[in-house]
């Protein structure tokens, strides 16, 4: 039996801008994201009888249709007219509900994954446009490393790889949804980063300037909504992280350290705000 692996790492923002929207309901966004050292992993074998099997461990995350894996691998079968089926075992390590895009890496992992385990030779921007119509972070996440994502997501413009430092993650024991924030949006209330002085620190590996201009549209809504979001904000902030961000619709708080004795003393002193804290590397 062949046994196809992925890899399916997280993502950060370091930007999130809402700039208006559209009339299908969904919004127009423009965001800068990149991978980092969290990844869950997935498991892909073929099984001669037409169907999809996931098989994971998490009471959070659903085994069905549900499941956006499921949904990308229906949307390559049906896609490719794939009479097989496949079975998916997911080993999550990733949190749900998180804004640090678990659902979206999965079905991406899938979707490379089954490319390989049927050796359709199809290239990535092929699978990250049948990606789009599964999940709005799902085409990045095909892609990896860094990118500027606009339109609701879809859109995809490679970027070069951001300054390396180390990252420190706190969720709150909540999760969040992407829909109820984004239902919350005015957008002529929102603050709005600078993506132009972004892309310049990244293009001139500038890491505190960097720092001073990471943004997130969505932190005020999801704040209001969730106060110990801006509570953890504000305590990692005070640990000295150089750069504080809500990841996403929240509620992941992430912050960039440059050297790694700083990285680890942030991350215990976190640790007393909250259960679910990793200190990790940048990927992209």
């Amino acid at each position: 039996m062949t046994i196809i692996l992925e890899k399916a790492p997280a993502k950060i923002n370091l930007s999130l801008d809402v700039l208006r929207k559209r009339i299908d309901g969904y919004h127009d966004v423009e965001m800068i994201m990149t991978t980092i050292d969290l990844a869950d992993r997935i498991e892909l074998y073929a099984l001669e009888e037409d169907k999809i099997e996931i098989s994971l461990e998490s009471r959070y995350v659903p085994n069905d249709e549900r499941n956006l894996a499921y949904k990308a691998a229906r949307a390559f079968k049906d896609t490719y007219g794939i009479k097989k089926g496949v079975h998916i075992n997911m080993e999550k390590h990733i949190p749900v509900s998180a804004g640090l895009g678990g659902g979206s890496t999965d079905a991406a992992a899938v979707l490379r994954g089954l490319n390989r385990l049927w050796s359709l030779n199809i290239s990535l921007d092929e699978l990250a446009e049948l990606g789009s119509a599964i999940g709005a972070d799902v085409a990045f996440c095909v892609y990896g490393n860094t990118a500027i994502a606009r339109g609701y997501g879809e859109k995809i413009e490679k970027l070069a790889s951001p300054p390396p430092c180390w990252v420190v993650l706190a969720k709150p024991d909540i999760g969040v949804s992407t829909r109820t924030i984004f239902g919350q949006v005015n957008v002529e209330k929102l603050s709005h980063p600078n993506t132009n002085q972004i892309l310049q620190a990244i293009e001139g590996q500038d890491f505190n300037k960097l720092c001073r201009h990471i943004g997130n549209s969505l932190e005020s809504i999801t704040f209001a909504l969730h106060p110990e979001v801006e509570r953890i904000k504000e305590a990692m902030i005070q640990a000295g992280a150089t750069g504080v961000l809500m990841s996403g619709s929240g509620p992941t708080i992430y912050g960039l350290v440059e050297h790694q004795s700083k990285a680890k003393r942030i991350y215990n002193g976190m640790r007393g705000f909250c259960d679910e804290v990793y200190l990790v590397r940048l990927l992209g």
